[in-house]
């Protein structure tokens, strides 16, 4: 099936490694122009070069901090002067398990603030700053990426990913009559740089290995192993497409199953 993204624009923040690379990566595949921005350049650099070798699409990567509106407007500036126009936005930018990890004796306010600093208040930002090019086309879609905290109880950081839904959905109900859809994942336990520390960390809790906690998610998940993270490039490519036209507000799971509510 031709997605029908040849030439279109995407931004991927948080595209320099894990999920974000992935889907900046498929994306590219699919014919887009792809702008990767994050804080660390070596990493954005490296990406870009390896990505543009493997699809033979230009990829340009770009310095943001999206706790800064004036930054993140400047990288959409760019990347618009580059470019010529927006049509994708897909928000990654976020510490991975966010930062308040303790319970609430040992959580401090400034971690939380900082967690949603970077994942709700920073998805506004971007979004707020590629609005006025996608509404100028007529055409748009932000995909959010959010987590399967905001679906439990597991971590305080859940909140961020609560907030995003509600986000989605309220922008959706806002931008739909311009032709700008919203949607958000809710990607399960994927085969990240990152989710070896969530192994260590939960072991230290429930006095396990590493390895026995990756099995106890492999066997808690229906179709019994991780995911990879250009699973989560194949959603979000098709919710990026113009045949995801009538996909909005949704808070979409791409868990393998792991999520047992049947409405949430």
């Amino acid at each position: 099936m031709d997605l029908e993204l040849k030439d279109r624009v995407a931004i991927v923040t948080g595209g320099g490694m894990g999920i974000g690379k992935d889907v900046a990566r498929l994306l590219s595949q699919e014919g887009c122009k792809v702008v990767i921005c994050a804080r660390r350049m070596s990493y954005l650099n490296e990406a870009a070069k390896e990505i543009a070798t493997e699809t033979g699409n230009e990829v340009l990567p770009l310095f943001c901090d999206t706790t800064d509106m004036k930054a993140v407007q400047f990288m959409v500036d760019q990347a618009v002067q580059h470019f010529g126009r927006i049509d994708i936005l897909v928000n990654g930018a976020a510490a991975p398990s966010g930062v308040v990890r303790n319970d609430i004796e040992h959580a401090e306010d400034h971690e939380l603030l900082g967690d949603l600093d970077t994942k709700v208040i920073g998805y506004f930002r971007c979004i707020k700053a590629v609005t006025p090019y996608m509404k100028k086309a007529g055409f748009g879609r932000v995909i959010n990426i959010g987590g399967l905290t905001g679906r439990g109880s597991k971590v305080m950081s859940g909140m961020r990913n609560l907030a995003i839904a509600h986000l989605t959905k309220t922008l959706s109900d806002q931008l739909g009559p311009s032709g700008i859809t919203v949607n958000l994942i809710h990607p399960g336990v994927v085969d990240t740089p990152h989710i070896q520390e969530l192994y260590e960390r939960e072991g230290i809790k429930q006095n396990k290995t590493p390895e026995q906690v990756r099995q106890g998610y492999i066997d808690s998940t229906p179709i019994r192993r991780t995911l990879a993270p250009i699973e989560m490039g194949y959603l979000i490519g098709f919710l990026a497409s113009p045949k995801a036209g009538a996909i909005t507000g949704e808070s979409i799971g791409i868990d393998g199953g792991l999520t047992r509510g049947i409405f949430i």
